[in-house]
């Protein structure tokens, strides 16, 4: 009988995974990066879900706010991503086996649900609150559990550093 081959083994083999695994530099180098694309995006998420809460910005429209925020926020979420994949590559199986990196995606998820949700529901009707102070309960209820959310992403993340060797190798 022939046995399904652990995705996260076939993860580990690539050239990629050796590369973040073996040279001196690359793992701390991606580190730095998606470290520093996490700080961009929650920044920029903070700011903007501080105008949907009704905290800042208040003679702002949101829709200038979301056209002057989101593109660094979706720039800095691609570079999340990538460096964060690549990060994974090296040691797969134990971050697919880490709690906290498990918690991480969790909330990452709970935090892309919240968006979903967001823009299904709220957002369709933004040109009935845009310039209102404060915006309605609904909206500010979604920036606040987003806010909530991308705290914890940022903090599982920092755990999963401490509980997941970066050169076990």
């Amino acid at each position: 009988m022939m046995s399904v081959p652990d995705p996260f083994q076939l993860i580990e083999q690539t050239r990629i995974a050796a590369w973040v695994r073996e040279d001196d530099f690359a793992f701390p180098v991606l580190d730095a990066v998606h470290v520093g694309a996490i700080m961009l995006v929650l920044g920029s998420i903070v700011i903007m879900d501080l105008r949907l809460v009704g905290v800042t910005a208040r003679s702002q429209r949101v829709t200038r706010s979301s056209r002057e925020v989101l593109p660094w926020t979706w720039s800095a979420f691609a570079l999340a991503v990538i460096s964060g994949l690549l990060l994974m590559s090296g040691q797969a199986g134990a971050y697919a086996a880490n709690a906290q990196f498990r918690l991480k995606m969790a909330l990452l998820l709970g935090a892309g649900i919240n968006m979903l949700l967001f823009q299904c529901f709220a957002w369709r009707r933004v040109g009935e609150w845009d310039q209102t102070w404060p915006p309605p309960l609904p909206v500010r209820l979604a920036g606040g559990l987003s806010i909530a959310l991308w705290i914890g992403v940022a903090i599982a993340g920092r755990w999963v550093g401490w509980t997941v060797s970066a050169a076990p190798y």
